[in-house]
């Protein structure tokens, strides 16, 4: 068997020692395997935008036909349950305050002549504004409601205007085909933000960092070989989560793998020269760790992962075009639910090229002064 040329052969014994050494690390594994697993899993059943059963307390004042209508058709719709009725206008208030319901529907008396008359009738929909995301989804399900109700209404005359609605790409509006594949870019990120910067720096507290340089490894070898084998965990841990979210809550995955496994690839780049930056201004471990959630968090913040780019203000849109998440997070989100190929997505793919090989670079030239 022909033997590796010699910078090659110290570059995969030096791989092989940092495989050795995190797999001996039970902490380490954890943070490698079960994370990972337990991220995608919470935010496949925990972490929903979708809104649905709203505990709704109504006060029906006019007690006909054409009221009971309304509320069966909010309770029937799966966006509502009953939560008890009322008799007076207070009882709506209390329950709203002792979060017995999180809406409160009060349905004046005159409502169904109201219904008759050319001015139409008012109801009247308190919601329980603490949670913002529940109140803005559950007054949209009610609006939307009460104006097809309205529509089913009208006798002998179609509506002037007739909306037919359709969402393109996630049918049925599903968070859960939203968040899941973003999941991938969170954790890439917190494996090579965390595994590169505190083995780097485990070594330089122990010691055997000096000893590696007085090695006969070069500066880039030993870059290579320490930021490497993360680089394959992180690829495989891309895997791993692509698998649970088709596999497991049936992701649509509608784009090239291929394209995808580039991405990651060059994503890894951004994130591991993050990681080198990190251990090159960090002197102990817990410094190291500190400072990585420091960065790690305005990066998920900052990327589109829980909030949309376009409702941020001006001044953070023009930021995020500087997280390499945010671009890659689009690229995943193309490729799973839009299909999409490489026509659609250069732009994304040449930004994470030019920023991964720009932080690795600069992370490289730090860290062999650091070290």
């Amino acid at each position: 068997m022909r033997a590796l040329p010699a910078p090659l052969e110290r570059v995969f014994q030096l791989v092989m020692k940092e495989f050795r050494q995190v797999l001996r690390d039970r902490r380490m594994k954890g943070v490698i395997f079960i994370a990972p697993v337990l991220q995608v899993l919470l935010f496949g059943y925990a972490v929903s935008t979708d809104v649905r059963e709203t505990r709704l307390i109504v006060l029906d004042q006019d007690g006909t036909a054409a009221s009971r209508e309304l509320v069966s058709a909010l309770t029937s719709s799966g966006y509502f349950v009953a939560a008890g009725t009322a008799t007076r206008s207070g009882q709506l208030v209390r329950a709203l305050d002792r979060g017995d319901a999180a809406a409160a529907l009060h349905i004046p008396a005159g409502y169904a002549a109201s219904l008759r008359d050319a001015s139409g009738a008012t109801v009247q929909l308190l919601l329980d504004g603490s949670n913002s995301n529940t109140a803005t989804v559950s007054l949209s399900h009610a609006q939307r409601i009460v104006q097809q109700l309205g529509a089913e209404r009208v006798v002998g005359m179609r509506p002037m205007i007739e909306l037919r609605e359709r969402a393109w790409f996630n049918p049925d509006l599903s968070s859960r085909d939203y968040n899941v594949p973003a999941v991938i870019g969170a954790i890439m990120m917190l494996v090579a933000l965390l595994l590169t910067s505190l083995a780097i720096v485990r070594e330089r507290e122990i010691g055997t960092l000096e000893q590696l340089r007085v090695s006969p490894l070069t500066p880039g070898e030993l870059i290579a070989g320490k930021t490497i084998p993360f680089a394959i965990i992180g690829m495989a841990d891309l895997l791993l989560v692509t698998v649970i979210a088709v596999g497991w809550f049936a992701v649509p995955m509608r784009g090239s793998i291929v394209l995808l496994l580039l991405a990651g690839l060059l994503y890894l780049l951004a994130a591991l020269g993050l990681g080198l930056l990190i251990s090159s201004a960090a002197a102990t471990q817990q410094e190291a760790f500190m400072v990585s959630f420091l960065v790690y968090m305005p990066t998920i913040l900052l990327s589109g992962f829980m909030f949309p780019v376009s409702s941020m203000p001006r001044l953070f849109q023009w930021l995020t075009l500087l997280n390499p998440m945010r671009h890659f997070l689009e690229i995943v989100r193309g490729l799973f639910l839009k299909g999409v190929g490489l026509p659609a997505l250069w732009p994304q793919f040449v930004v994470l090229f030019v920023m991964g090989v720009s932080v690795l670079w600069y992370a490289g030239r730090r860290f062999q002064r650091a070290a």
